[in-house]
């Protein structure tokens, strides 16, 4: 009989020599509990992530003549005490769901006074983040020490690597590490073995192998989750060389031994399509040592971090001295996959991911979603990567529908919901909003020289034009499953929040930025026609924006402000709006949320416009907590010094149920009416950036000492310190924050991030843009060619 290649009696020879402690004397065997219990992925609140950096070449993709070749494709997350999932192939595709490590003495496991993870720094500075590195610290007491972990991945090949230091007097402790793998991005189908000292698992397409730095006698098992994987019985002798036939969700447990004398080893995991070649690229690094791929690893960091022409301005506009600005810029660069050059996702993570089913390989937010995109490659604009942000424009095509789509037999030039990052459809619905960004940011990197003229005139024709002609002619998509709405101009069938259909303040901004700056770009490619007619529909839209999506007679306030979204024209018929992750839908003026904040940032209005003055009243005030949207963190002397947070919308149920004591999704993927949405930390970026533009104002009209400039200039800063505030101890930014409204099941402290997901790129993106504001004295993302055509508006005109 043989299991993976590897013959029953070799296994047993191998592991009474390679898999025991010497003093334990059991006959190994296969493990039992196939196919083990039901697995999920991990926590999705991540401390840290990382992967090697990688050059483009020529051509600005990611190829064997880039000048950092050959290209590292690993990627890896932390949570506060352990690995979480590891990448490997494309930056979606989960190979291992966590490694964590586990200290050993005469009496079993021994558990950790405290648990730290923490940045690895150089002084003092915003400048001392040079990499994607962090400790992860395990302190034991006096009594029994401290364990270190620091992990990377090589430059040059396929694998991870973990460097482990024990620092106690003691010589009479272990150390352990458990592996569990997800190959294939799923955790139901694999199989694994011990080999002469080294750890495999393997699946269909996709393995693993687990070489240590110091080989020997030492201790390994494999098993089924939940029914073979306990440490304490490795521990009393119950050990396994193998899984056997059976397929199912295994792990591992390896003994990482520490020479005397010495105070640090390291392991290596290595990647590839078969066993046999992951354990090459894991050797491969060993011969390297740690020490040499770790120097490597931060070289190409730091050289990527002094490439940033404009990080150390921003860092200067930091409240935090800048730590946070430069592991944005690390977090953010991680994020593209390295086969499609330019592919950015929303977050190395699955949301909930504890509750999330690791079965059928999933994205999470491993995927493209265009705005999140446009968001993120405006922000590698503002701290000074053009080669990223071109790069990122050059991809748009992959996820744009053409003729060409799989299964489309619809309207065309509208840019898909969601997809993996090799353009392989996800989700379909149309969001206009995600259509009119890409012109936006075409514009963008044309007018500052990233695109050059003979190449914006090809992609005006090919991607620019057919995205505006949607915007403004409509159609229906015939794509999968989306075959009955019928898309017209400023009605979209989603907004921002992937929910509702309607007419979105936020969608129209984009819309209206959308066609305008597509009209400039057809005036100055000869398409004169068309320039008339995006023109003609944005205007449309900015005159009827008040008519049709703010409200007169609202239940909120004094009944004057924008909606999150109208169902129709009519903004006063309080038309119900649909249900929504578990909370029922409410009459669509009880909603409020930060869309409109988009009208000022992009220039469709200006900051002082009567409908937003009215709207901000009603967004900054104080309701019951269901339709709330403003919290704050703390206590400050004054108004506005207090760190402040807003959720998405109103009866927003997109987050935990405490009164349940459930995640988002249960681990059937139901939802609950007591789910919450809550504080999501981009928002105070949002807001801010509406400050600027106030501040902009003020500075011009009424000189640099006015009272009011005081108070806005305070209310900006303590904006800034929410978002730094709300990082956590890695500095990575989160999706959601803890709001301290409702039950507490899960032990959150107010402000901390939830296992919704981190790092959003979203929040990077938001923080580095608004310290490029704040740096410049402007907003970033307004755009000048709108702000100019709507200046004289008659709804951006004060009352007399």
């Amino acid at each position: 009989m043989k299991v993976l290649g590897l013959p029953m009696v070799a296994i047993a020879a191998l592991t009474l020599s390679a898999c025991l402690s010497p003093e334990i004397n059991t006959t190994p065997q296969v493990a039992p509990g196939a196919p083990g219990d039901l697995p999920t992925w991990s926590n999705a609140e991540k401390a840290g992530i990382g992967t090697a950096y990688e050059a483009y070449d020529a051509s600005g993709q990611f190829s064997e003549q880039s000048p950092t070749a050959p290209i590292s494709k690993v990627w890896f997350s932390l949570g506060r005490d352990r690995i979480t999932e590891v990448m490997s192939g494309l930056i979606h595709e989960a190979q291992l769901r966590e490694i964590k490590f586990e200290l050993v003495g005469d009496d079993g496991a021994i558990a950790p006074l405290n648990i730290d993870i923490l940045p690895v720094t150089r002084g003092n500075s915003g400048g001392s983040i040079e990499a994607p590195l962090h400790v992860i610290k395990q302190d034991y007491g006096p009594e029994f020490g401290v364990l270190k972990i620091v992990t990377f991945t090589d430059p040059d090949h396929q694998t991870l690597v973990a460097q482990v230091s024990l620092l106690s007097e003691r010589e009479d402790l272990r150390v352990f590490a458990y592996i569990d793998p997800a190959l294939g991005n799923s955790g139901i189908g694999d199989r694994a073995w011990v080999d002469q000292g080294v750890l495999n698992a393997e699946t269909e397409g996709a393995a693993l192998s687990v070489t240590l730095k110091h080989a020997g006698d030492v201790m390994q098992s494999v098993g089924f989750v939940g029914h073979s994987d306990s440490l304490d019985a490795v521990l009393n002798g119950s050990v396994h060389a193998t899984t056997g036939d059976d397929a199912g969700n295994v792990a591992a447990w390896t003994e990482l031994p520490i020479p005397t004398g010495d105070v640090s080893t390291a392991i290596y995991v290595g990647f590839g399509a078969t066993a046999e070649a992951a354990l090459a690229e894991a050797r491969a690094s060993k011969a390297r040592g740690e020490d040499v791929i770790l120097e490597d690893y931060r070289a190409g960091w730091i050289d990527y971090l002094a490439g940033l022409e404009h990080l150390p301005a921003l860092a200067k506009a930091a409240e935090d001295g800048g730590a946070l600005a430069y592991m944005s810029a690390l977090n953010l660069k991680i994020m593209e996959d390295k086969t499609h050059a330019g592919a950015l996702i929303a977050s190395l993570s699955n949301p909930w991911g504890e509750t999330a089913p690791a079965i059928e390989p999933q994205t999470g937010y491993k995927a493209v979603w265009p705005r999140d995109f446009f968001q993120v490659a405006s922000a590698f604009v503002a701290m000074g990567d053009e080669e990223t942000a071109r790069a990122s424009y050059r991809y748009l095509p992959t996820v744009q529908v053409t003729e060409d789509t799989p299964g489309n037999s619809g309207v065309t030039g509208w840019f898909l919901q969601k997809t993996h990052v090799d353009g392989a459809l996800e989700w379909v619905a149309i969001q206009q909003d995600q259509t009119a960004m890409p012109i936006m940011l075409g514009w963008q990197l044309w007018k500052t020289g990233v695109i050059s003229d003979e190449e914006m005139a090809l992609s005006y024709q090919n991607m620019l034009k057919p995205a505006a002609d949607f915007l403004v002619e409509g159609g229906r998509p015939n794509l999968l499953w989306n075959t009955e709405f019928e898309a017209s101009l400023g009605y979209t069938q989603q907004e921002r929040w992937e929910e509702q259909e309607g007419y979105s303040p936020s969608t129209i901004a984009a819309v209206i930025s959308g066609l305008v700056t597509a009209a400039d770009l057809a005036e100055r490619f000869g398409d004169a026609a068309d320039a008339a007619s995006y023109l003609a529909a944005a205007d449309e839209l900015e005159a009827n924006l008040e008519a049709w999506t703010f409200t007169t007679e609202g239940s909120l306030g004094d009944g004057e402000y924008f909606l999150r979204i109208s169902r129709d024209k009519d903004p006063n018929n309080k038309a119900p709006l649909g249900d929504n992750n578990g909370r029922p839908g409410l009459p669509e003026d009880e909603i409020l949320d930060g869309g409109f904040l988009e009208l000022v940032r992009y220039g469709v209005r200006a900051w002082n416009a009567p409908s937003i003055l009215e709207t901000l009243e009603e967004f900054d005030a104080e309701h019951e907590d269901n339709l709330r949207v403003r919290y704050t963190f703390g206590e400050g002397e004054v108004p506005w010094e207090t760190l402040t947070g807003w959720r998405r919308y109103g009866n927003d149920g997109y987050g935990e149920d405490g009164e349940g004591g459930t995640n988002y999704h249960e681990i059937d993927g139901g939802n609950t009416p007591g789910q919450r949405g809550r504080v999501w930390p981009f928002f105070s970026g949002e807001r801010g950036h509406a400050l600027i533009a106030q501040l902009q104002d003020l500075e011009h009209t009424r000189g640099d000492r006015h009272p009011e400039l005081v108070v806005t200039k305070t209310m900006l800063r303590t904006l800034i310190k929410s978002m730094e505030a709300f990082a956590n101890p890695g500095l990575s930014l989160p999706e959601q924050v803890w709001d301290g409204v409702g039950p507490n099941p899960f032990g959150y402290e107010i402000g901390e991030g939830t296992n919704s997901a981190t790092p959003l790129a979203w929040t990077h993106a938001e923080y580095i843009k608004l310290l490029r504001s704040v740096s410049d004295g402007k907003v970033w993302d307004r755009y000048e060619i709108v702000e100019d055509r709507y200046r004289a508006s008659p709804r951006n005109a004060l009352p007399d």
